[in-house]
C-alpha cells in the first residue's frame, strides 16, 4: 500500500527570513491525519533568507538530521560543535537528556535551503551529540546511498533508531528497486524532479508512506533526487 503526501498539501508558513513546508504536524501547523510516520517525526523543506537564521533555542529526545539541497547552514550548538555543511553534507544532532543549538544561513548574498529531519530515538535520556559527514560527488548517482543507521554502516551518521536513510540520485528514463523487507516501512521523500513509485507519480516535495510493499520500483521521468527511509 502506497499512500501520497502531495506537496501542496503540506502545511506552510512565511516569516519574511523563513519560509517553511511541514510535511507532518509541527508548531502551529496541526493535522491529526499527518502527525508523522512510524519513528519519523517531522520533515520540514526551509527556504532561509541570507544572513539569518534560527537563533539558540532547545531540543529534547529527538534525532535530529539536517540535509542541505543548495546553499550552506552554519550550526553551533552546546557540545561545542561548530560547522558548516553543504549540498554533500549531511548532518545528525542527537538532542538526548537536552541541547541548545543554533542553525544560520552562512551566506550574506544567497538563500539556503534544506531539509529538517526529527526521528524519534528509541529511548529518552541520551547523552547531547553531534556528527557530520561529506559524502563524495556523484556517490548517491543510480544508487541509494546509505547516508544514516542505527550502526553507522558504509561511513554513515549513527542514528538512536531503528531507521536507515537513503538517498538516491536518478535520471531520466533510469531504473532502480529497492526491497523492503517483511514488516518494514519506507517513506519516500522528494527533493526534486519527478519519478514513479509502483506507478505512482511523485514530484518535488510529495511524500510517500510505503507499507506491505515488498519491492519499491522507481523510474525517473527526468532527474530526481530522493530521501528514502527504511522503518520499523
Amino acid at each position: 500500500m502506497i499512500r501520497l503526501r502531495p506537496a501542496e498539501e503540506r502545511g506552510w508558513a512565511n516569516h519574511g527570513w523563513l519560509d517553511t513546508r511541514h510535511t507532518f504536524s509541527f508548531a502551529h501547523y496541526y493535522d491529526p491525519a499527518h502527525m508523522g510516520f512510524r519513528s519519523l517525526r517531522v520533515i520540514n523543506e526551509d527556504w532561509i533568507q541570507p544572513g539569518t537564521g534560527f537563533d539558540t533555542h532547545g531540543h529534547r529526545d529527538m534525532e535530529v538530521i539536517s540535509f542541505p539541497v543548495s546553499g550552506s547552514l552554519a550550526h553551533r550548538d552546546s557540545t561545542g560543535a561548530v560547522s558548516v555543511i553543504h549540498p554533500g553534507s549531511v548532518q545528525r544532532m542527537s538532542a538526548g537528556r537536552g541541547i541548545r543549538h543554533s542553525e544560520y544561513n552562512a551566506s550574506e548574498t544567497d538563500a539556503a535551503h534544506f531539509l529538517q529531519i526529527w526521528i524519534l530515538p528509541q529511548r529518552e535520556g541520551l547523552v547531547p551529540g553531534y556528527e557530520q559527514r561529506d559524502f563524495a560527488p556523484g556517490a548517491w548517482r543510480g544508487t541509494f546511498g546509505l547516508v544514516a543507521s542505527p550502526d553507522g554502516a558504509q561511513g554513515s551518521l549513527t542514528v538512536h533508531q531503528d531507521v536507515r536513510l537513503y538517498v538516491l540520485q536518478l535520471e531520466a528514463d533510469r531504473e532502480t528497486s529497492y526491497d523492503l523487507s517483511p514488516g518494514r516501512h519506507a517513506w519516500v521523500q522528494m527533493v526534486s524532479g519527478r519519478i514513479l513509485l509502483n506507478g505512482s507519480a511523485l514530484k518535488s516535495g510529495d511524500g510517500a508512506a510505503c507499507s506491505q510493499e515488498g519491492e519499491l520500483r522507481l523510474r525517473g521521468l527526468d532527474a530526481a533526487q530522493l530521501l528514502l527511509f527504511d522503518l520499523a
